[in-house]
C-alpha cells in the first residue's frame, strides 16, 4: 500500500466514527485525527473562561487556544491536548457534549479548526472523522464515507461507553441530547452536517467492528489499486 491517501470519515454523532477511524489508521500506517476532539477541548476553553452564550467572546479569544494531539505511551492512542493539559477524559463529559454544537456552529471557531486539519492533512495518509471532513475541510478526499444509525442504538452505545467510565446517567439523557445535537448541526449555517455527494454510506446498527473494518477496507483496497 505504497499510494497514500487522504480518508475523511463523516456522520452522526455516537455513531462510532472516532473508533473506526483510529483504527483504520492504525492498521493502514496513518495519521489519526480526531477532529470532533479538537471542537470539544475548544468548547471546554469556553465553559472554563465563561464564554458560551457570547460569540463575539469566543472569537476574540480563539488565539488562546491551542490544540494538540500526542501519543499516550499506554495505550497508544493520541490523546487531545489542550493549552499544555491532557483534556482527552474531560472533553468526553456529557457537559462538554450538550454545549459542543452551540461552539462549533461558530464560523470563525470553524475556520481556525479547519485550518489546523488541512495543514495536518498536506502531506496524505490520514485519517480524519468528524461532520465536515469530506465536505468542507477535504473535499477532494481519495475516499469519504459517511456513518449512520439510529439515535436509539448510538444512544445505547453511548450509555455503555460512559457507564464503563463510572459516570451516572441515564438512557432518556443520552438519547435526547443526540437527538438535539443531530438537529443543530444538521441546521447549522455553517458547515452543517450533510453527506457529500461521492460519499459512501455505511450504516453500522447491526454490525460488529469487525464487519465494519473489513467493509471498510475492501473500499481501501479499491482505491490504492
Amino acid at each position: 500500500m505504497n499510494k497514500k491517501l487522504v480518508i475523511a470519515v463523516d456522520g452522526y454523532s455516537s455513531c462510532g466514527k472516532s473508533t473506526v477511524a483510529r483504527e483504520l489508521a492504525h492498521k493502514l500506517g496513518y495519521i489519526y485525527i480526531d477532529s470532533g476532539a479538537m471542537y470539544r477541548a475548544a468548547t471546554l476553553f469556553c465553559m472554563e473562561n465563561n464564554l458560551l452564550g457570547d460569540e463575539q467572546k469566543i472569537i476574540s479569544r480563539l488565539n488562546e487556544i491551542n490544540i494538540e494531539f500526542r501519543l499516550n505511551p499506554v495505550n497508544g492512542n493520541a490523546d487531545t491536548w489542550l493549552n499544555e493539559v491532557n483534556v482527552e477524559n474531560r472533553i468526553r463529559k456529557i457537559d462538554v457534549s450538550d454545549n459542543v454544537s452551540q461552539v462549533s456552529r461558530i464560523k470563525n471557531v470553524r475556520e481556525k479548526m479547519v485550518a489546523i486539519q488541512r495543514k495536518l492533512g498536506e502531506k496524505k495518509g490520514i485519517v480524519m472523522d468528524g461532520r465536515d471532513i469530506g465536505t468542507v475541510v477535504f473535499p477532494d478526499a481519495d475516499l469519504k464515507i459517511f456513518m449512520t444509525a439510529s439515535p436509539e442504538i448510538r444512544a445505547q452505545r453511548r450509555f455503555d461507553e460512559l457507564v464503563a467510565k463510572g459516570d451516572n446517567i441515564s438512557l432518556d439523557e443520552i438519547i435526547s441530547n443526540i437527538k438535539k445535537r443531530d438537529q443543530m448541526d444538521e441546521n447549522r449555517t455553517e458547515s452543517p452536517l450533510r453527506k457529500a455527494d461521492d460519499a459512501v454510506v455505511l450504516d453500522n446498527g447491526n454490525m460488529t467492528r469487525n464487519e465494519q473494518m473489513e467493509w471498510i477496507m475492501n473500499l481501501v483496497a479499491s482505491k490504492i489499486q
